[in-house]
């Protein structure tokens, strides 16, 4: 009885918050501006380079979380987010988008908007918490609320050749088109 009454209230608290349709509710692109701390520092064993300082607004699409990959020390949770066209509920309610493998997929039957604006107006972002704050609060996103985030794209490495570099372009696809943000403030609503 305690399993079905704990699947209940997790079902329930992941539920998907919808929005009035024919409003961008995150209308402005992430803003990417030379790093404020340039320089390397070490967190959980690796050493990060910020490449670029990072600030988001966004409505959060899907939600992924990870627990078994070599990534998963750093990034439990992977968002995939919108802005722009592409957070409007009009628009976003015509796409299926999934995640796994720390990949996200979109497709639609009807590609109410064209496939370069799907792709400049969205991202699968791999969240590093910065410390336990953001931790708790990145721990509770649910898809459709809306996310105000600021830190650093990075560059991570480990001691055992573990590397793994953010991409800097809204615009590229494929493999290494991810954003890798280490996250030092989160807002959700």
């Amino acid at each position: 009885m305690a399993a079905v009454a704990f699947g209940g209230w997790h079902a329930w608290r992941a539920r998907a918050v919808h929005h009035v349709p024919g409003i961008a509710v995150a209308p402005d692109a992430p803003r990417q501006f030379e790093p404020l701390a340039p320089g390397e520092f070490v967190f959980r064993e690796h050493r990060l380079k910020p490449l670029q300082s990072y600030e988001i607004r966004a409505r959060v699409a899907s939600r992924e979380d990870y627990r078994l990959d070599r990534g998963a020390e750093l990034a439990p949770t992977d968002l995939a987010v919108v802005w722009g066209p592409m957070s409007d509920e009009a628009v976003l309610s015509k796409y299926s988008i999934t995640q796994g493998g720390r990949w996200y997929h979109w497709r639609s039957e009807s590609e109410p908007v064209p496939r370069d604006v799907v792709i400049a107006n969205s991202a699968n972002v791999h969240m590093i918490p910065a410390n336990e704050t953001v931790a708790k609060r990145l721990a509770s996103v649910r898809p459709g609320q809306l996310i105000r985030a600021s830190g650093s794209l990075v560059e991570a490495r480990g001691k055992d050749g573990f590397a793994w570099r953010s991409s800097l372009s809204r615009t590229d696809t494929g493999d290494g088109s991810c954003e890798l943000m280490f996250v030092e403030e989160l807002d959700v609503f």
